[in-house]
């Protein structure tokens, strides 16, 4: 496989991911308890920084902001499909940093998440891996 075709396969699965977690994330339906937990997240005011919000405001707010940047890894590794192996190579903090970052993803989606986003994770950091694995070899 080309450095090209993994970086636009990482893309395409963290569109993926981006998506199925900002459908998903509010979601509580056939989930036993969820229910009720929402409720009172949702009831459960407090003042901060002269600002009156409940729990649920941070959780959406927390849940937005992983969904824009999963929708920026996308990009970005879209763009790094398009680049050539004499630039990626002169660019190891951003393909390696991008790869270790998603190890950290996937580690932390094993252990608090569930199977579906854990294997986005896991299949992006892969990709990830392999396009950082093959741009740094000398040309």
């Amino acid at each position: 496989m080309t450095t090209s075709l993994l970086y636009r396969i990482a893309s395409v699965l963290l569109a993926l991911f981006a998506l199925g977690h900002t459908l998903g994330f509010r979601r509580t339906s056939g989930m036993e308890g969820a229910d009720t937990v929402v409720v009172l997240m949702q009831s459960v005011h407090f003042t901060v920084q002269g600002n009156r919000r409940a729990y649920w405001d941070f959780y959406v707010g927390f849940g937005l902001f992983v969904t824009v940047f999963l929708l920026f890894a996308a990009v970005l590794s879209w763009q790094l499909g398009g680049m050539s192996r004499d630039l990626l190579i002169r660019m190891p903090v951003v393909t390696w940093g991008f790869s270790i970052c998603f190890v950290a993803v996937t580690i932390l989606s094993f252990r608090y998440f569930f199977p579906v986003p854990a294997l986005f994770s896991a299949l992006t950091t892969a990709s990830l891996i392999a396009a950082a694995w093959i741009s740094s070899r000398a040309v």
